[in-house]
């Protein structure tokens, strides 16, 4: 195997779509694959294809170049770090956490920093699917809200926006941002027209399978389905399905991830040392409450964790605050771990995850300037013992998915 076969043949696709995008050739575009995860068609592509491949693609190859000098192993680089949460109620209440990632986009729309915001939603033919397209304004921003926990490949149409030559900003999963980062190392267009990439932390992308597991438990037959809601309207906020004849089902956060969306999580995802954005100008995520060290998804008015990573993250972040769009405090780097402590665990066994997957397909991704091996050392041998063969017998199944 060479090439797209490789990569989504071994597991290693993220789904992200930058290959559509970049490469460019007939047959060329995102589909479902059995499992209900979007990866590109397997075409023949020339030897320059392959080059770009190879340039853009971060299910393969994931690298800071250089690493950057405020990096911290775990947490990536960090310029700023707070809480926070989006001062306008209604922002805050759509939002996933604290509503700062669409506070920020409707501070960059409204300041005519940008012409739009590239963002996912809910795709309005198919409510359990997803949709990239722009938002130029509050209402269309608001509209895409909350977060969706199935598959979406927002950069396959990227050339598209490129080519229209207005400015835009970027929200997307980190692989998403990563990609467009390398993207933009071959095509100029991508750093002069996208000023701003914004991220937030994720715990990986779930099938669409499981998104109809969720519905198979709320008793909702999927084409009875008029919208689908995976989190908002408060903080964690519920999973609702909305039918067609105006009843709703629901269920908590904790239900729905916890017990059902996590399990059908992509492979690529259980290897990825890069949950939490580092590659953006700012990401975000849930600041959890919580004790024993696990989050408390009981319903609060919700909160956000601010990473600004970048001058340009930093310079953002500080004009919304002036502006009164966002209101923030300060958070000792120490206090992550306790919000977020799922991602400190992927992190600190990617390197053996991964080594898993060599082993067992011998091939897998190569990570670079990402402070693994530091923090492999620093784990516990059981710890990395129990991620090992964990990866290698997932591996051994079959083709990951």
């Amino acid at each position: 195997m060479s090439g797209i076969e490789a990569i989504v043949g071994s597991g290693l696709c993220t789904g992200c779509g930058g290959c559509v995008a970049a490469i460019d050739t007939p047959g060329l575009t995102m589909a479902f694959d059995p499992a209900g995860f979007l990866h590109p068609t397997v075409v023949p592509l020339t030897s320059a294809q392959r080059a770009t491949l190879d340039q853009v693609c971060t299910g393969r190859a994931l690298s800071h170049d250089p690493r950057p000098a405020d990096y911290h192993p775990l947490w990536g680089p960090i310029r700023e770090l707070a809480t926070g949460h989006a001062t306008d109620p209604e922002v805050r209440f759509r939002g996933s956490s604290g509503g700062v990632l669409s506070a920020l986009a409707i501070h960059l729309v409204t300041s005519g920093t940008v012409d739009f915001v590239l963002a996912t939603a809910a795709d309005p033919d198919d409510p359990i699917g997803n949709r990239t397209a722009p938002r130029a304004d509050r209402d269309a921003i608001l509209a895409a809200a909350g977060s969706r926990y199935a598959p979406s490949a927002p950069l396959a149409d990227l050339e598209r926006h490129l080519a229209a030559g207005r400015r835009f900003a970027f929200i997307g999963k980190p692989c998403d941002v990563a990609t467009l980062r390398r993207m933009a190392a071959r095509d100029p267009r991508i750093d002069r027209l996208i000023p701003v990439m914004l991220a937030f932390f994720c715990a990986g992308v779930p099938s669409r399978r499981g998104t109809q597991a969720v519905l198979t438990a709320l008793d909702v037959a999927e084409d009875e389905v008029a919208r689908f809601q995976y989190r908002g309207d408060g903080w964690p906020g519920r999973t609702r399905a909305s039918r067609r004849d105006g009843s709703e089902a629901s269920m908590t956060y904790a239900e729905s991830w916890g017990r059902i969306l996590n399990r059908h999580l992509q492979f690529r995802c259980k290897i990825c040392p890069d949950g939490t954005g580092e590659f953006a100008d700012i990401a975000c995520a849930d600041a959890w409450v919580g004790e024993s060290g696990y989050p408390d998804f009981s319903e609060r008015d919700g909160r956000s964790l601010i990473v600004a990573r970048t001058a340009t993250g930093v310079a953002l972040l500080a004009q919304a605050v002036a502006a009164g769009t966002v209101a923030t405090e300060a958070l000792d780097v120490s206090e992550i771990a306790r919000m977020q402590p799922y991602q400190a665990t992927r992190k600190r066994n990617a390197l053996v995850r991964s080594v898993a997957l060599w082993a067992v397909r011998g091939r897998g991704p190569r990570f670079a300037r990402l402070s693994l091996l530091r923090l492999t050392v620093s784990t516990s041998p059981v710890e990395l013992l129990r991620n090992l063969v964990g990866t290698f017998r997932r591996a051994r199944r079959g083709r990951p998915g």
